[in-house]
């Protein structure tokens, strides 16, 4: 598994490591494809949460034998909203990974818009 060194890099460099190849912990630098978010009601803390994943939903399709694509969650506490971060997005993702209900998760990551979904 690959792992970015002490420090991480820019968000500009290459060397972004494959969601499938995401370590248990650590820093990295990684990419996909915001698959969903999560909002949560005004009575509650505030966090905004993305599903991200290493395929672009809409160009997979539903009978794909390629099983299912390597996810990681992406957590921004105290904000209720990131904005650019939307469904079908192409994100780069900068921080430390951890483990939450055994699924890998960064917490208020630095982000970059890659591209985004065109209103179709």
């Amino acid at each position: 598994m690959a792992d970015i060194a002490s420090g991480g890099a820019p968000l500009g460099d290459s060397g972004d490591v494959p969601l499938s190849q995401l370590p248990v912990k650590g820093r990295v630098v990684c990419r996909g494809w915001i698959e969903s978010v999560t909002y949560v009601p005004t009575d509650r803390t505030a966090e905004f949460s993305a599903m991200v994943s290493d395929a672009d939903a809409r160009h997979r399709t539903a009978g794909a034998a390629a099983g299912q694509p390597a996810r990681l969650r992406v957590v921004w506490l105290g904000r209720r909203r990131v904005p650019g971060i939307d469904a079908g997005t192409e994100v780069r993702l900068e921080g430390m990974l951890s483990a939450v209900q055994g699924l890998p998760t960064m917490f208020n990551p630095r982000y970059e818009i890659l591209s985004r979904q065109e209103n179709e």
